[in-house]
């Protein structure tokens, strides 16, 4: 297994892809100070390094787990990502930002529903503010999540989700 460098440290995180599930110890530099939003970052590898991973594999049947000690995991196949407490690292907006606002809605990330808020400004539409964005990773605040398929999978809430927004549906009430 990976010894690691003086360099190293984990943090606890999520990853969600259109058909797998892993949970476990991200490797990351000690210099990477918000694990949070590290996906927007320059420095992001191709792969990431999760140690103890948990994984679960959708397909056509019953939800396949898998353990290893570690597991390299693409970056670009994921679709949502992130961390787990006792990770408490600041959100990304300023509460107090003018002409923003916190609109609810449910998204489908693979086989999971996250239902949270997306930050938008007040002059425009969701379906408008989801068109014109370009980002690669967008946030999702004040998430719940579940799946449908794993009843027996207790309702997780997270204060923040990173989302790959061309690979998930937003759905409104």
């Amino acid at each position: 297994m990976y010894t690691l460098s003086a360099d190293d440290k984990t943090t606890p995180v999520m990853l969600y892809t259109q058909d797998t599930f892993v949970r476990g110890e991200l490797v990351t530099r000690k210099s990477v100070l918000r694990v949070n939003i590290w996906l927007r970052t320059d420095g992001v590898p191709r792969y990431l390094h999760i140690l103890k991973p948990q994984v679960l594999v959708f397909g056509g049947g019953p939800a396949k787990p898998l353990s290893f000690s570690e597991i390299y995991f693409p970056t670009l196949q994921l679709i949502g990502f992130h961390t787990l407490p006792p990770t408490d690292e600041p959100l990304d907006y300023d509460p107090t930002e003018a002409n923003r606002t916190m609109q609810s809605v449910d998204v489908l990330v693979g086989t999971f529903v996250m239902k949270g808020k997306i930050r938008i400004s007040t002059q425009t539409e969701v379906g408008i503010s989801l068109e014109v964005a370009r980002v690669s990773w967008m946030s999702l605040y004040e998430v719940e999540i579940t799946n449908p398929h794993l009843p027996q999978m207790p309702a997780l809430h997270v204060p923040m989700v990173l989302l790959n927004p061309s690979h998930v549906a937003f759905g409104f009430a």
